[in-house]
């Protein structure tokens, strides 16, 4: 079995072995599993720089080890990136000196990423808040206190400044800011009201997707009410007592009812809406400087709506 390797140090050789469970697998599939928190792009990328070796001489990505071989590789230490501030009209529903709340639309995505270095939310906020931003979670991240994904819409929050971050990380951390998202699912929840307690982990078929797993996996916990039941889907409400990767999406599929629109966790042959129908409508938090308890709203966004009455034309 590989195990994931936790700590990297850049620009220096790491090896390990190939065992008898892994022998004869693809090198760059072994790599993937040893380099689990990489994707699988920057695995590839070590291939074609010439930065995996087997017994000592360089390999293709399709090479297939033997048990007993010793594989190194060299993890170059990460270039720092230029983002440009972009004047990309924002939502803001709330904004003072310490931070600003903005009601992302759906397909923005939130920072950048490989391949993906404009058009973000990230670039907006540099041109909008002139680069007053808390440094805390690095240049990729400025500001960003907790994030959605690209085809969610819906409100986050961000911190001008170091302080104001960490206090509403540590809200989030003893799970005292309040979360509430609005769906769409398949189906009809068993009860009206109840909680997923099912931890979250990276899916060992795929790792661009989560599932609920006991193997390196993390709690996570979310209460669902039903508020009303059609034909065919239901509208619920979510509330977040964690906040994991796809979390809402993975737990709603668990239960066998997945989130309308959701391409990578909904089947095969569901509607297609561009994206999951999913929206963090509620924030609730105490204010950082001013000890206040803020809750920001945002409504339903049209294609939200629009599904929805599609969903209601269609009877109950």
């Amino acid at each position: 079995m590989i195990e994931p390797v936790n700590t990297i140090e850049y620009n220096e050789p790491i090896f390990f072995a190939v065992d008898s469970e892994n022998g004869g697998k693809r090198l760059d599939k072994l790599l993937s599993e040893f380099l689990s928190d990489y994707s699988r792009s920057f695995v590839q990328n070590l291939f074609s720089d010439g930065l995996v070796e087997c017994n000592g001489k360089g390999v293709s990505k399709s090479h297939k080890p033997k048990c007993g071989d010793i594989i190194s590789f060299t993890v170059p230490e990460p270039k720092e990136l230029s983002l440009a501030p972009e004047d990309i009209p924002l939502e803001i529903m709330y904004e003072d000196d310490d931070l600003l709340v903005v009601n992302k639309p759906r397909g923005m995505v939130v920072h950048p990423a490989p391949g993906n270095y404009s058009g973000t939310l990230v670039n907006a906020l540099l041109h909008h808040c002139k680069g007053n931003l808390s440094g805390i979670n690095g240049i990729i991240r400025p500001g960003i206190v907790h994030r959605i994904d690209k085809d969610t819409s819906g409100l986050l929050l961000v911190a001008k400044n170091d302080a104001a971050h960490v206090s509403l990380s540590e809200q989030i951390a003893v799970h005292s800011l309040d979360r509430e998202y609005r769906a769409v699912i398949h189906g009809h929840l068993k009860n009206s009201e109840g909680v997923v307690d099912a931890p979250i982990g990276r899916s060992p078929n795929d790792r661009k997707k989560m599932c609920v797993t006991n193997q390196n996996s993390k709690n996570a916990v979310t209460h669902y009410t039903v508020i009303e039941e059609y034909r065919d889907f239901s509208y619920i409400s979510l509330k977040l007592e964690t906040g994991r990767t796809h979390q809402i999406r993975v737990h709603m599929s668990y239960l066998g009812h997945p989130v309308a629109g959701d391409p990578v966790y909904g089947p095969k042959n569901g509607v297609n809406l561009g994206g999951q129908c999913l929206h963090a409508g509620l924030l609730g938090f105490i204010h950082p400087s001013t000890g206040e308890h803020k809750i920001i709203e945002a409504p339903l966004p049209d294609y939200f709506t629009d599904f929805l009455g599609r969903v209601k034309r269609n009877g109950r």
